[in-house]
């Protein structure tokens, strides 16, 4: 990523404190108004500054895109695990409930999904969207898995939901049929219950 030509934030505890109040802000205008037209003027306007302030707290538009990406990822993930804990005590169950989460517009789920197409789009630009997403949400999932299991599976298990999220995702931000997408979660969901109970 380029860099801006701006000297950056010392990292002191106040520039830290700013950089993070930015951050959210544009998080937040993320989460509204979704990729489509992102710059960094749009997002100097949504955290009430210049796009010099911003230049100084991170490296570019590339940059500030990616951290406020990850900041809604992180967010999800805080979310779905709350609300995978207060579910019943099966892998179906936990993971059943991670779907409301992932659907729900607070969590900016159409600019998460449009990041992924980035990626695809323009690698050598935005690998990033795609190598960190997984990264981020695979330790997520391999905590969903029952303790008792080895390692290798509950690798296996996490990699098959964490793909077939991100499809059924995918599938419906795109256009795709509402009741069909609710069908492959479900087909996930019995998927798993066997698994657990192969494992019984």
């Amino acid at each position: 990523m380029e860099s801006s030509g701006y000297r950056r934030s010392a990292g002191t505890a106040r520039g830290e404190a700013r950089r993070v109040e930015l951050l959210e802000k544009v998080v937040e205008d993320l989460a509204a108004n979704g990729l489509v037209d992102f710059s960094l003027r749009r997002a100097a306007r949504a955290a009430g500054t210049t796009h010099k302030v911003l230049l100084y707290h991170f490296e570019g538009v590339d940059d500030l895109l990616v951290q406020a990406v990850d900041r809604l990822r992180e967010r999800r993930i805080e979310s779905g695990l709350a609300a995978a804990a207060g579910s019943e005590q099966t892998l179906a169950a936990r993971v059943g409930a991670l779907w409301p989460v992932l659907t729900d517009p607070r969590f900016g789920h159409r600019v998460l999904e449009q990041s992924t197409g980035l990626a695809m789009y323009d690698p050598g630009r935005y690998a990033r969207f795609g190598r960190e997403a997984t990264d981020i949400y695979r330790p997520a999932l391999l905590s969903l898995c029952p303790p008792e299991w080895d390692e290798g599976r509950r690798a296996e298990v996490a990699e098959m939901v964490l793909a077939t999220l991100r499809g059924l995702l995918l599938d419906r931000v795109t256009g795709g049929d509402e009741e069909g997408v609710a069908a492959g979660l479900r087909a996930l969901l019995r998927a798993l219950e066997r698994e657990e109970g192969a494992g019984a």
